[in-house]
């Protein structure tokens, strides 16, 4: 599997379990000590639907951290990435769980309650009764609401905070000791204005169309699978840093619907306009029009699979379409791979499984 030298590198004790690459096992390292991880990926490979199984001693560490995993799962490339951002929010975990046996002084708490009521009560949303996490919120220009979780260590001013936020780009302070929460609030929102743009171009997309997967996206979702028509959507994974540019696009469909949209968007490149928005600039190089929320239902794109005859699997939507245009069944991957397994006249290339339509048998 391609990254499989970075992922050792990354991870020396997480060792492959299967020749596809779809499992891992062993243990991950921080602070010195090993922790028991397994990670199940499904055949497409998609993070977004892999499962990560742990010890319950990791699963008590982590118990806080879940919603940021998910999120990373959701926004991480690949397994290398992920596990370096697992590594990092573990470290983060681990200091903060080290930090609550550690008596801290009354100067911490003096200069917290100094440094929040400069900054304004009415920008605080939680704090915790050991006055070691904080959530501050802020709006951006577009009237978006954004949270940021802090995790004080008792060297507060001395240290950092542990800054958590829901961004697809790493969020990183720049802090002296002199410094005050309102020096990260102000970076906060600074980070929130260069991301403007990004939001901008995704809240159209979910405003403007269906939007089949994810369900319910965070504000560090990068990637939208927009319905098309009926069986037909197409993937747009969207750079939070140039948002304008031509996104990445993988369409999901029957090869007769399909193959005539990807021919589309390679003969009309040239026409993508970055003063234009994202949405318009799909419609120009497609030349269609995207199913409008205003007329249609989401139900209308939405077809069960036509084996286990549920939507979501998993997590998963049905995304493999049979190509004979007479049929067209969709199809969630895991349900038609088992399928065709169970088949005597299937046949199997590499993880490429070929067989006939569980609908029309073509």
């Amino acid at each position: 599997m391609a990254g499989s030298g970075a992922l050792l590198r990354q991870c020396p004790l997480l060792l492959p379990q299967n020749r596809e690459g779809t499992a891992y096992e062993g243990f991950l390292t921080a602070q010195g000590r090993d922790f028991h991880i397994r990670i199940l990926l499904p055949m497409d490979f998609q993070l977004k639907n892999a499962r990560v199984e742990c010890s319950w001693h990791l699963k008590k560490i982590l118990r806080g951290y879940q919603h940021i995993l998910k999120q990373r799962l959701h926004s991480c490339p690949d397994l290398v990435s992920f596990m370096v951002e697992l590594k990092t929010v573990l470290e983060i975990a681990l200091k903060n769980t080290q930090d609550l046996h550690i008596p801290r002084p009354p100067e911490y708490y003096s200069c917290l309650v100094r440094d929040l009521e400069i900054l304004g009560w009415n920008k605080v949303t939680y704090v915790d009764t050991g006055l070691s996490t904080v959530k501050l919120k802020a709006e951006d220009s577009c009237g978006r609401q954004h949270l940021i979780t802090l995790k004080l260590n008792a060297k507060y001013p001395t240290e950092p905070p542990d800054c958590l936020v829901d961004f697809p780009v790493q969020f990183a302070i720049s802090w002296m000791p002199q410094n005050s929460l309102i020096d990260i609030y102000n970076q906060f929102l600074a980070a929130l204005e260069s991301l403007k743009e990004f939001w901008d171009a995704m809240d159209e997309i979910d405003g403007k169309t269906w939007v089949l997967e994810p369900e319910n996206p965070t504000r560090s979702a990068t990637t939208r699978r927009i319905a098309i028509g009926n069986n037909v959507s197409v993937t747009v994974e969207v750079d939070p840093q140039h948002p304008t540019m031509l996104p990445e696009c993988y369409f999901l469909g029957a090869d007769h619907v399909v193959n005539p949209l990807r021919t589309k968007l390679n003969n009309n490149m040239h026409l993508w306009d970055p003063e234009i928005s994202l949405l318009q600039n799909l419609k120009d190089l497609l030349e269609i029009d995207f199913p409008s929320r205003a007329v249609l239902e989401k139900s209308d794109f939405a077809k069960d699979c036509g084996i286990c005859y549920a939507y979501r699997l998993e997590g998963a939507a049905p995304d493999q379409v049979c190509d004979d245009p007479r049929c067209g069944q969709p199809f969630h991957q895991a349900c038609l791979y088992e399928w065709l397994q169970g088949l005597p006249s299937s046949r199997q290339s590499f993880n490429v499984i070929f067989g006939e339509c569980p609908y029309c048998n073509k």
